[in-house]
């Protein structure tokens, strides 16, 4: 609210030929804030956020936290079973700016109702409990069924990304290039309304892209920022060596969603130019790390002062710099926890550190580099392989794009090893060639049984490789190719 407040006049929010100012948006904010209170919205109330990405949107967001709800971002496209899931994990009302709700809604209240009350004059008056959850967000679902991290108003509260004299070295490098930030898909990811808050406090405008196709979307808003994943960022680099687009607007593509592997991260610097940070974080916890575009691939960086990290084993002991083990982390603005759900609460936040279950190691300065999760294992003969170096060694070959490796039973050896590559532009790879590379860096069990050769690796709705799709596509027998 100070930031939309500092703004003024300056515009904060473009969405197509419609620029809304910091007093608009505040505006905005206001009227929608007095909606809430006249439908007797207040402390306690889940509110499931089904929302296009516009102003009203961005503003129906933060009005739900000055009345100090419980807001619930509905991700656009979950099955219907996921979706009749959500809205009944205690929500009051559904929000929206479609004429109707979902048939699941107990109430709905669209964006234009709530807009039709008069606003208020004076301060506004901010209800938000600090024990409250202030929001749920869904986790990817990557490693299972989607789960909701309650964050509370005291978290939200000490995060740092709204305050400038709080940001680490990497986020302020990041903050003086988000001039134009481009929006798109939902303001309930997690990740996309992170940096448009940062974008704000910056001093930068968010700017909707309703086609969010790449590089157009680029070159059309003159963007100077823009959340990527990693198959998108592979996708950019095929394209601007195939057909240069004028990308000179570009100042930072934010990677998020899953690692990269260093000569491909090396390459995106190559021909996009020093534009990449990599972030590094999860819904859990907030950002973890980020490495800008002139750190050592493939670290994510150097963690922040604010944000503890240890890397243990097994056993839980902490192990020292160059060995691997499983990232707990504390941060200032981590969840509480996973909403009615206290058996994995137990699991997964532990002595108020976070189990991350990925697995990465620090090298001797404090970088930290990830290697994989501690469930993306395969097991072969009684023995436990990680997918990640898997992965990563399919991927040095220089005729891969991208690699990813999932395990099925197999009657010889309880599970095996399956490979999925993309081609690099204009090879063809030899899936020979490919298990002799697996075989000779990680030895035969990592062998793929199966090389399936994909023109494009199919994705979730969130944007990262979907696994579970691909455990499905395994041939049956042999090789596969396109």
């Amino acid at each position: 609210m100070d930031l939309l407040a500092a703004a003024g006049d300056r515009p904060v929010f473009e969405h197509g030929a419609r620029a809304v100012t910091g007093a608009q948006m505040l505006g905005l904010v206001r009227r929608i804030a007095a909606g809430l209170r006249a439908a007797a919205v207040g402390p306690g109330d889940g509110l499931a956020m089904m929302l296009g990405v516009t102003p009203e949107a961005f503003a129906a967001t933060i009005a739900a936290y000055v009345v100090g709800a419980r807001a619930v971002g509905v991700r656009p496209g979950l099955p219907d079973g996921q979706l009749r899931h959500v809205l009944h994990q205690d929500i009051t009302a559904v929000v929206t700016d479609a004429a109707t709700g979902p048939e699941h809604a107990r109430r709905t209240l669209t964006v234009a109702e709530l807009l039709s009350t008069p606003g208020v004059d004076g301060p506004l008056r901010l209800s938000g409990r600090p024990e409250d959850v202030a929001r749920l967000v869904y986790t990817s679902g990557s490693t299972g069924t989607p789960k909701a991290c309650a964050q509370t108003y005291a978290a939200m509260d000490a995060a740092w990304t709204a305050r400038p004299a709080a940001w680490p070295p990497a986020i302020r490098e990041l903050a003086s290039r988000l001039r134009r930030y481009l929006v798109f898909g939902s303001l309930g990811s997690q990740v996309m309304m992170e940096y448009g808050v940062l974008t704000l406090a910056a001093g930068g405008t968010m700017v909707v892209a309703d086609r969010p196709a790449f590089p157009d979307a680029i070159t059309r808003h003159r963007a100077t920022a823009s959340v990527i994943t990693v198959p998108r960022l592979y996708k950019l680099v095929a394209a601007q060596r195939a057909a240069p687009a004028d990308l000179s607007s570009l100042r930072a593509l934010m990677v998020s969603g899953s690692p990269m592997e260093a000569s491909r991260l090396r390459e995106a610097l190559d021909v996009l130019g020093p534009v990449v940070f990599q972030g590094y974080g999860q819904t859990e916890t907030g950002t973890i790390s980020m490495a800008t575009p002139q750190d050592v691939p493939p670290s994510v960086g150097f963690p922040p002062d604010v944000v503890d990290v240890e890397i243990r084993d097994a056993d839980g002991r902490p192990v020292p710099p160059g060995v691997d083990g499983e990232l707990y982390v504390r941060t200032p603005a981590q969840a509480v926890g996973y909403w009615a759900d206290p058996a994995e609460t137990a699991e997964v936040f532990v002595d108020g550190w976070v189990r991350t279950r990925d697995l990465g190691h620090f090298d001797e300065d404090g970088r930290l580099y990830l290697a994989g999760r501690t469930r993306d294992v395969i097991i072969v003969n009684a023995n436990l392989y990680y997918a990640g170096p898997i992965e990563r060694a399919l991927a040095t070959s220089p005729d891969v794009a991208e690699a990813y490796v999932v395990g099925a039973p197999d009657e010889d050896t309880g599970e095996a090893v399956h490979a999925f590559v993309v081609p690099a532009a204009d090879r063809i790879p030899d899936l020979g060639s490919l298990r002799t590379l697996v075989g000779e860096r990680l030895g035969d069990a990592c062998v793929p049984a199966t090389i399936t050769v994909l023109d494009e690796v199919p994705t979730a709705p969130n944007g990262k490789p979907d696994k579970r799709l691909l455990t499905t596509a395994i041939p049956r027998a042999g090789n596969s190719a396109p």
